[in-house]
């Protein structure tokens, strides 16, 4: 764990459960997030003190704790400057705002730990004069608000999560996703960054994206299939997650009903927007039922 791995002439990764990547600017360092809590960002400082490096800032995908976690320990131990892009800047300085989004309201205790909640710290945009002009920013919306990677000079991209491992989507099944019309282009546009090596966060490094790319998209598919054939009656938002849980041979805690429910009204939005569904209340009650001749 924690293994710096070599992928480019300037480019590294830290192999740990939230890849950090690590940009060898020649002058000093910059790592692409900076995982999941403070022992994490104390490992990727020793890693960089191990190799004489410079942390000269970080380069935040996207604000999910499990990728600025480290950021606090890193600012405060070396002075660094943290960057992100658009609206995920807001949420690494005020990280708060991920459990609060995923529960609709102030999170309970069971929301308020490292996974859901990082520590705050000072952030820039990626349009701030000291961002690194020769790095370029990727938008890749969809998992996220403004979630985007970074093609560094060498050629390598590292692309946060926009897909996922099939270990990885076996063992959710739900994989988080904010915008599911925005996922899908990103997936279909993905192989053509043109990038020499691409490091995902949660999957193996790879010339070749386009496979995973497909993969992820396919699954997407099914879900929104599972989605719209549990809608084929009038049901709820608690009836839907408890059923594709039950299908899909999960179980429900305190996090996933967070992660997954959120996932699934992304799934709903999709479909009422489409037209696939409608959403009408009967009892007071929001109720979802898959259109005629969907």
């Amino acid at each position: 764990m924690y293994e710096l791995i070599q992928c480019g002439p300037q480019s590294y990764y830290l192999d740990c459960p939230a890849k950090i990547g690590v940009y060898d600017a020649g002058d000093g360092v910059y790592l692409i997030d900076a995982g999941g809590d403070k022992d994490a960002g104390r490992r990727a400082r020793k890693a960089l003190d191990e190799h004489g490096w410079k942390l000269r800032g970080v380069l935040v995908t996207h604000s999910n704790a499990d990728h600025i976690g480290g950021c606090q320990y890193l600012q405060r131990q070396t002075g660094c400057k943290i960057f992100a892009p658009g609206v995920e800047a807001e949420f690494t300085r005020s990280p708060m705002l991920e459990p609060s989004f995923l529960f609709g309201a102030y999170p309970p205790k069971p929301l308020r730990h490292k996974f859901l909640l990082a520590q705050p710290c000072e952030c820039s945009p990626v349009t701030d004069a000291d961002f690194p002009a020769e790095v370029k920013p990727l938008p890749l919306p969809g998992h996220f608000f403004d979630q985007c990677g970074y093609l560094l000079p060498d050629g390598t991209a590292f692309i946060a999560d926009c897909v996922s491992s099939a270990e990885t989507l076996s063992k959710y099944g739900f994989p988080f996703v904010y915008d599911v019309a925005a996922y899908l282009d990103t997936l279909e546009k993905l192989p053509g960054t043109g990038a020499r090596v691409y490091v995902p966060a949660h999957a193996p490094a790879c010339e070749d994206v386009a496979p995973l790319a497909r993969l992820n998209a396919e699954h997407i598919g099914r879900l929104g299939g599972l989605v719209l054939e549990l809608c084929a009656e009038p049901r709820g938002f608690e009836e839907l997650l408890a059923l594709a849980f039950d299908r899909l041979g999960l179980t429900l805690d305190f996090q996933q009903y967070a992660l997954a429910g959120s996932t699934l009204r992304s799934f709903l939005a999709w479909h009422l927007d489409a037209g696939r569904v409608d959403a009408q209340f009967a009892d007071n009650r929001l109720l979802w039922s898959k259109r005629a001749g969907e």
